[in-house]
């Protein structure tokens, strides 16, 4: 159990770095969402990409880590390894269910 708190406080301190970043493109607005009561953590982009909707998560954590959306550089894939969370612990959800076993990630 410890395990899974630490690896909270790494995802909530990661999202909130994230979520100090206006995106570069578009009127977005970025949502950071810490529910410790429920343990479910949550960086979402929501908004308008010139005539474009978007809104959803990029990263969210109830268990393992769900890699929605890495658009960034370095990315946040790498910010979660170099902080300590395992591959396996963390599931590249952009990535198609088939293709996830062979990403040395977790697959779901």
């Amino acid at each position: 159990m410890a395990q899974v708190n630490e690896y909270a406080n790494i995802v909530k301190r990661i999202i909130r770095e994230y979520g100090a970043v206006k995106p570069s493109v578009g009127d977005i607005r970025v949502e950071t969402v810490c529910d410790d009561a429920q343990g479910h953590y949550e960086l979402v982009y929501s908004g308008w990409s010139r005539s474009t909707r978007v809104h959803g998560p990029v990263l969210h954590h109830d268990g393992k880590v769900w890699v929605e959306h890495d658009g960034t550089s370095p990315g946040v894939v790498d910010d979660l390894l170099a902080a300590g969370i395992p591959a396996e612990h963390v599931v590249l959800a952009f990535q198609p269910p088939n293709v996830r076993p062979h990403t040395g990630f977790a697959t779901g």
